[in-house]
């Protein structure tokens, strides 16, 4: 047996797991004992359920075909991607909700669908009639894999109906695996035919959509999420996240709304308030401080845009008044934000 060099391993694409989250969660709602199909996967039980573990993306579709053989359910990925919350797909779905128009929204999606999965690629282009979306397997093998794609093709559909308020309807469907016709639940979602062994996976809606506006978008939490995400993008891909990180992925999202609290990023976790405590703990920090930590460099960063009110700030910050962003800065810097923003424009 050769053995393989150590930088194979980490070539090996990583996912966030949601999928492999909702499948478990599945085989548990019809009494499915869901470990058994987790050890035939090569998972343990935390592994598959700790949020901040990412998952390989093979060991996640094997895990997506041995559930649907368990369940009888040959549309698996299709019924999980139906009814799920699209805020769990994280910063990513928030980028394209706070964005201007659909277009805008699918060239973010395309920009930072790395962040959310390093197995699939999103690729948007804008042609004279249609609109297009295409999914690509990164250094993974494609071949008859169906349950991951389907429920990627059913979300995108999903996201751009709900940020529009629509009931888009795709111009044209293709994948490339194979099915025996086009199932009638296929049809009655997408309101179309698919193609099936196609020549790659991608929707397409009439060229028109793409000037459809966003439904109750945020410009600023927008500008917030994509220099989180640029940021997010530049650090290595190999690394894997920490608890922290994953706690301040959730908290910018959050902050502009006032629900920046731990019982609030320890559910969308997936964890209790205390384990949340221990396991930022483990790692010498506390919700408090990274809380704070992040609010501070936040303000400095917004600050050196002279075009963003500091009322705006503070709201971007989840502080209710200016008083309190202003006792804040003070502490972190022993000066007022406007003294900051006066000292840093005479530096330049």
């Amino acid at each position: 047996m050769q053995v393989a060099k150590s930088e194979d391993f980490s070539s090996i694409p990583s996912a966030t797991g949601g999928i492999a989250r909702l499948a478990c969660a599945r085989l548990d709602e019809m009494g499915k004992d869901a470990t058994v199909i987790l050890s035939k996967a090569g998972l343990t039980a935390e592994e598959a359920c700790d949020p901040v573990i990412r998952l390989e993306v093979p060991t996640q579709i094997k895990l997506l075909e041995l559930a649907a053989e368990e369940l009888q359910d040959e549309l698996l990925g299709f019924h999980l991607a139906r009814s799920f919350d699209l805020r769990k797909i994280g910063l990513v779905y928030y980028v394209m909700a706070s964005s201007e128009q659909l277009a805008d929204a699918l060239r973010n999606a395309e920009r930072y669908s790395q962040i959310m999965n390093e197995g699939v690629r999103l690729r948007f282009s804008l042609q004279e009639r249609a609109v297009t979306i295409a999914l690509d397997y990164v250094n993974v093998d494609r071949h008859a894999e169906r349950h991951q794609i389907e429920f990627w093709l059913v979300t995108l559909v999903r996201i751009c109906r709900q940020v529009t308020d629509t009931r888009l309807a795709p111009s044209r469907l293709k994948m490339k695996h194979f099915r025996n016709g086009t199932p009638a639940e296929f049809s009655a979602f997408f309101g179309s035919n698919v193609e099936f062994g196609a020549d790659g996976d991608a929707i397409s809606f009439p060229a028109p959509i793409a000037t459809l506006p966003v439904v109750g978008r945020d410009e600023y939490l927008n500008e917030l999420l994509r220099r989180y995400a640029e940021e997010a993008l530049e650090q290595s891909p190999r690394a894997r996240p920490t608890v922290r990180s994953r706690v301040e992925e959730i908290l910018p999202e959050l902050l502009p709304h006032g629900r920046a609290v731990a019982s609030e990023v320890a559910r969308r976790l997936g964890l209790s308030s205390r384990t949340l405590s221990r396991k930022l703990g483990e790692g010498g920090a506390s919700f408090p401080e990274i809380l704070d930590q992040l609010r501070a460099a936040l303000a400095k960063r917004y600050l050196d845009d002279e075009t963003l009110p500091v009322s705006e700030i503070a709201w971007l910050l989840g502080y209710r008044e200016v008083s309190s962003l202003t006792h804040a800065f003070k502490r972190w810097t022993g000066m007022t934000p406007r003294r900051f923003r006066s000292s840093r424009a005479g530096s330049t």
